[in-house]
């Protein structure tokens, strides 16, 4: 029997966090591209360390791309607001790798004939959807990102110039039967440009913030607050730590309150499954939840390379569910295609949709006019009651 009442912890990084800054450099690469030609094929790695970004990968699109690559990284940095001494968007090198895709993997993933477009990779993939918040994410992680996103934009928009790019926040949230109640503890590290700041000064300044994002009766006299614990926080991102690439695989789903496959999602195109299929199966987990056939849903998928059809889908509602999980796996293999190509048609993937993501969640956000998160829209409801 599943426990009802516990504390459960997650963590989120902000878009300054040098492995996000990297994340944001490979998923705009991958935008351009999109923008260019919809169909073309981007596996686009980031490092970055004092003042250089390094890029790299296997790319299949127009040429003139990979000519503004250091444009890009450029832009994405002082979007996000370094002008430090060891790393300022200005001044930074910037050294790019990308090259041509390698025909072996072409092969495989292309249509062909009688061949459909097959997966980019072997992998499994895992979704996930709880009605304990209304984005049906966990909360945990859920308001981890809000508090990141709102110093963001107090910082970018309202004139915060305190606080640096590079942050990081932790939520311990208890939980009542099964639903959040009350935050037992919380963790918030921020970069901070006034070297003078103490960690009370810096409490002092985020408060109101945090405040604003966490439902008020979840903060209480017992509540934990650890704001900068080690005190001074003026040097970050890659300057202060090497970023990279897919590194924060965890923050960018469910915080740890779900399985993961172990594919990382920026900067790759969506014919690699370890980011489209991870979309489908959040996009149907839920669908499952919101149409009210479980209270929460974990949904895998898995695939082999150059092979069209998933191999397995496999649901598991933790014992909250109103059907039978078996009903459930069929049910989804009918409402959805989850061929890499059906895939992409139905969640309208080709588009350069992809820089958003990269902080702050790749789910639990609202579905955007122009195709963005696609994957948190909630239409496949009456699909799945019919079919169960």
């Amino acid at each position: 029997m599943a426990r009802s009442n516990y504390v459960f912890t997650s963590e989120s990084v902000s878009e300054g966090h040098p492995d996000k800054v990297c994340d944001r450099i490979s998923d705009a690469v991958l935008d351009a591209f999109l923008s260019e030609d919809p169909y073309s094929r981007v596996a686009c790695e980031t490092f970055a360390t004092t003042d250089r970004v390094v890029i790299g990968g296997e790319v299949r699109g127009p040429a003139s791309v990979i000519e503004r690559v250091e444009e890009i990284a450029r832009d994405c940095v002082k979007d996000i607001g370094y002008e430090q001494k060891g790393f300022h968007w200005a001044n930074m090198k910037v050294d790019n790798y990308l090259h041509a895709q390698s025909a072996d993997i072409a092969q495989g993933v292309d249509a062909a004939d009688n061949k459909d477009e097959g997966a980019g990779d072997q992998g499994i993939m895992f979704g996930y959807a709880t009605d304990e918040t209304t984005a049906l994410m966990p909360a945990p992680i859920l308001y981890a990102h809000k508090i990141l996103k709102r110093l963001a934009d107090a910082r970018k928009n309202e004139g915060i110039v305190q606080l640096g790019p590079d942050a990081k926040s932790q939520l311990s949230v208890r939980y009542e039967n099964g639903q959040p109640v009350a935050v037992t503890s919380l963790v918030l590290s921020t970069q901070h440009l006034d070297d003078t700041m103490t960690s009370d000064d810096v409490r002092a300044l985020v408060t109101p913030y945090i405040e604003e994002v966490l439902p008020a009766e979840w903060i209480t006299d017992e509540t934990e607050w650890h704001v900068n614990p080690t005190g001074k926080f003026v040097i970050g991102g890659p300057d202060g730590d090497a970023g990279l690439t897919g590194r924060k695989i965890i923050v960018d789903t469910y915080g740890g309150a779900a399985p993961h496959g172990g594919g990382a999602f920026s900067g790759k195109d969506p014919t690699k499954v370890d980011r489209s299929a991870a979309y489908a199966a959040r996009y149907l987990a839920k669908n499952v939840v919101a149409a009210g056939l479980a209270k929460k849903c974990t949904l895998q998928l898995s695939y082999a390379i150059g092979v069209a059809k998933p191999l397995s889908i496999y649901v598991d509602t933790y014992g909250t569910g109103t059907v039978d999980e078996a009903a459930i796996e069929k049910a989804a293999a009918k409402v959805m295609n989850l061929t890499p190509r059906g895939i992409r048609e139905h969640l309208g993937m080709n588009r350069p949709i992809y820089q958003r993501t990269a902080a702050y969640g790749h789910f639990g956000r609202p579905a955007e006019d122009d195709g963005g998160f696609s994957w948190e829209k909630t239409d496949l409801v009456d699909a799945f009651k019919a079919a169960v």
